[in-house]
């Protein structure tokens, strides 16, 4: 198995309450395989999408990658292979810059050739192009931020993305486009999804297997 959650739990905790939200909980995901976590708002499962991302710290439980337990922080290696796309793709990117500039710092972390024309060679197929790199994060459309999110996580060249409610912020035009585009570089790439998602229809088409999120608990979908 690519990744895999066993007996997590997690509870929220300020000064006043505790709140638990993850009782349990256990799912894999294999390579090239897309599994869906199925549920409300408030349901928990953005929560254990950030756990296995290396984000949140469990109470109780263990992530295992590639079969190997995780500890936290994770390694470089392991945080390079695991990412998050978020359900707003604006949080990604600082509102102040113009977008080339969150690419530049990704191509110098990971040691990329860096140059304008590779940018754009390499985001062409994203439907992003030299004009949109120019822009504010504020001055480009839901999908085509989202897009662009995408295109900078693939950078990191991953093995499984955590894709929290990616497409709920979008259009049905745009929902459509970026769920074609996941499905394409799954084929081509082998990447793993963990995909959160609180909408059924889309959860069917886009997902090999679907988890239910309830009550602190997970259950699989026969």
């Amino acid at each position: 198995m690519r990744i895999r959650a066993e007996q997590i739990s997690f509870t929220y905790r300020n000064r006043r309450a505790s709140t638990p939200v993850l009782e349990d909980v256990s799912l894999s995901i294999a390579a090239g395989e897309t599994v869906g976590l199925l549920g409300p708002s408030g349901s928990g499962k953005s929560t254990l999408g950030q756990v296995i991302c290396g984000l949140r710290r469990p109470d109780r439980g263990q992530i295992f990658y590639e079969d190997m337990p995780l500890k936290m922080p994770y390694p470089a290696a392991v945080r390079k292979k695991i990412q998050i796309l978020f359900q707003h793709p604006e949080t990604s990117f600082d509102p102040q810059l113009a977008l080339v500039s969150a690419f530049q710092e990704v191509y110098r972390l990971y040691r990329l050739p860096w140059s304008v024309k590779n940018l754009c060679e390499y985001l062409a197929p994203f439907g992003i192009y030299e004009e949109h790199l120019r822009r504010l994060p504020i001055q480009l459309s839901g999908g085509e931020l989202q897009r662009m999110a995408l295109a900078r996580i693939l950078l990191a060249d991953p093995q499984l993305i955590v894709l929290d409610e990616p497409t709920s912020m979008l259009d049905s035009i745009s929902q459509a486009q970026i769920i074609r585009m996941l499905m394409g570089l799954q084929k081509e790439r082998q990447i793993s999804y963990l995909f959160i998602t609180h909408n059924e229809a889309l959860c069917e088409i886009a997902s090999h297997r679907v988890f239910i999120i309830k009550d602190r608990k997970v259950k699989e979908r026969m």
